[in-house]
């Protein structure tokens, strides 16, 4: 495995691209991080990980709100813009020719799957999909349709105990419910092996 580590330009300033390649690639697997967090999550770090053992390059970005030092993060359709931005570069450049599976955890999630037909992904991978946000006043408006409106096959991992709720499963969509919370970070074997599962399925 050989990793580098690439800044890209996008729309909305400087992406970074944290480039992990193997031999022979089966495909590839770009995932994005959560709103306050960064690329550096056990939950992101284990996808990582079991994603190079079962043959695939992967990416984790960056946002140009992060690169910049900024923990608040950037409007939806910033963060879409400089991902579709960031996808479009590797797709030409690094990942050329490969299959392609986009992800993230959280709000990265949320972004992969409101930006899978732009990027042309094979699928979807979301951890800890915030699927009803903190309620603030009145009822809180569910972001099922944003799981619902992609077309490919898509796998959820959730914490049994997410305080953002679970998605229900669908017929395109996989949803592994786990030990722990939103963090993802008590039962890492288990999303471990739900993780493997779906990638040798997909990418069959």
């Amino acid at each position: 495995m050989r990793s580098t580590v690439v800044d890209i330009e996008t729309p909305h300033g400087l992406a970074r691209a944290h480039v992990s390649r193997v031999r022979a690639p089966r495909g590839a697997l770009v995932l994005g991080h959560g709103a306050g967090g960064g690329v550096e999550s056990r939950d992101l770090a284990a996808t990582r990980d079991v994603a190079l053992d079962v043959g695939l390059t992967v990416v984790l970005v960056e946002q140009p709100y992060r690169v910049a030092g900024r923990r608040s993060p950037a409007p939806a359709a910033h963060l879409d813009v400089a991902w579709t931005a960031v996808v479009a570069y590797l797709s030409k450049k690094r990942l050329a020719g490969l299959p392609l599976l986009v992800g993230g955890r959280s709000s990265g999630a949320r972004v992969a799957c409101r930006t899978a037909a732009a990027t042309g992904a094979a699928g979807v991978l979301c951890l800890a999909f915030p699927l009803v946000p903190p309620r603030r006043s009145g009822t809180p408006q569910s972001r099922l349709p944003e799981l619902d409106a992609v077309s490919v096959p898509t796998l959820v991992v959730q914490g049994e105990n997410d305080r953002f709720g679970v998605p229900p499963a669908a017929a395109r969509r996989t949803v592994a419910v786990v030990r722990g919370d939103h963090a993802l970070r008590s039962d890492l074997d288990g999303l471990r092996a739900a993780v493997r599962g779906w990638l040798v399925e997909v990418v069959r």
